[in-house]
């Protein structure tokens, strides 16, 4: 099922991809979950693996009949072709894509495909239409580009493990790989910035994106606060730097997120504390009135919140902070969250048929287009799948440039 929201008027619901081929050389995560964006917005992307697969379909523990969850949850919609790009007659057979293609993506370590024979260079003399999108540790040039890129190492030298985690505790790197697939993020953005380009010049360009130019660019206030101030941000836990009550606390069942944003929602998170504060209503001390002076004392804050919090059920708060419009939330596990009531009225996650594991759920893409629609998913391919099938529609001359 096609993710499409509501429309005001008819209008016959397309793909904004549609139509566009792209060649997908990438493993692993980052470039992977670039292609995937691209074919959820409708591309046909033609996932190119070495005849042993891409390296995460043998990540695991968890596997599904056989198959890798991790190699699962970044190559839905793809199909998988399995060429040797060492081997002549395969490197003749990517040409022969690539003449076909709008897009090539990949992850390789920079100057690999060059010595492949299909750098940008080489790109530019025999398909000048098509776009060279590559994601590495740290970009095509600088003195560090041939150095690998992981996500680990990207959110350390990149700050963000010195301002995740708490004050008095080593740092950590967040849940999720967001090195990795924030970089693929900025590869789909560049790559459809210069599809747009391509409009205007009848030339396609070469997206250069890195794992370290990624995390930092996120800076964004720890950031301009350095630059403009010298200030440098520091670990707080789940709280925020220039906000308070921004942050997590426990309930007497239960952790929950309190976003308190404005003075005015600090004032109705007053009148919600009376029934628990037994007389003690220190928040009404102008002291705590406006958010700059409460972030000056957040660690007292925190305490003395914390300690009335913990007096009822995560449940009542909630209800309670729902009623007075102050921003609020669960801490939910990945089962929770994947089960949340509102994602499924949504239609994110969706079920799709796999050859091997049969029913298999996929969470989609977040877009919902009003006339527009995304791309109905399909499952992630078996190795090698699709060889024969994409091989036998190749042109039959290999090399020849796409039509202008």
């Amino acid at each position: 099922m096609a993710r499409r929201g509501p429309c005001l008027e008819k209008v016959w619901p397309m793909q904004p991809l549609h139509g566009v081929r792209v060649i997908d050389l990438t493993r692993v995560l980052s470039g992977p979950y670039c292609t995937m964006t691209l074919a959820d917005l409708g591309a046909e992307v033609i996932k190119i693996e070495a005849a042993a697969g891409d390296e995460t379909r043998r990540w695991g523990p968890p596997f599904a009949a056989g198959e890798s969850t991790y190699y699962l949850s970044v190559n839905r919609s793809k199909q998988s072709v399995i060429l040797d790009l060492k081997a002549p007659a395969d490197q003749a057979a990517l040409w022969e894509l690539i003449a076909t293609a709008d897009i090539v993506v990949e992850n390789f370590r920079p100057g690999t495909l060059d010595r492949l024979g299909f750098g940008w260079s080489a790109l530019q003399e025999r398909a000048p239409r098509v776009i060279l999108a590559s994601i590495s540790g740290y970009g095509q040039t600088g003195p560090l580009a041939a150095q690998p890129g992981y996500d680990l190492i990207a959110q350390g030298e990149g700050g963000l493990m010195s301002v995740t985690g708490e004050a008095d505790r080593p740092p950590v790197k967040t849940g999720f790989s967001l090195a990795d697939i924030g970089t693929g993020m900025w590869a789909t953005i560049g790559i459809l910035a210069a599809l747009q380009a391509r409009h205007q010049t009848g030339r396609g360009d070469h997206v250069d994106v890195s794992l370290l130019e990624s995390v930092v660019s996120w800076q964004a206030y720890f950031g301009a606060a350095y630059l403009v101030t010298g200030e440098i941000g520091q670990r707080l836990g789940s709280a925020h730097p220039t906000v308070a009550p921004y942050q997590t606390f426990a309930a007497s069942d239960g952790y929950f997120n309190l976003a308190v944003g404005t003075d005015a929602q600090w004032q109705r998170l007053g009148d919600l504390l009376d029934d628990v504060a037994a007389g003690d209503a220190w928040y009404r001390d102008p002291l705590w009135a406006q958010n700059q002076d409460r972030v000056v004392r957040r660690a007292e804050l925190s305490e003395r919140l914390s300690a009335l919090f913990s007096r009822r059920p995560r449940s009542t708060w909630l209800e309670l902070l729902a009623a007075a419009q102050i921003p609020s939330g669960t801490v939910n596990t990945i089962a929770e969250a994947l089960h949340h009531p509102q994602l499924a009225a949504r239609g994110l996650v969706q079920t799709v048929e796999h050859p091997t594991i049969g029913p298999l759920p996929v969470v989609t893409i977040p877009i919902t287009f009003a006339n527009a629609e995304t791309r109905p998913p399909t499952a992630p391919p078996l190795l090698g799948a699709d060889t024969a099938a994409v091989l036998a529609n190749l042109r039959p001359a290999a090399g020849s440039e796409p039509t202008p």
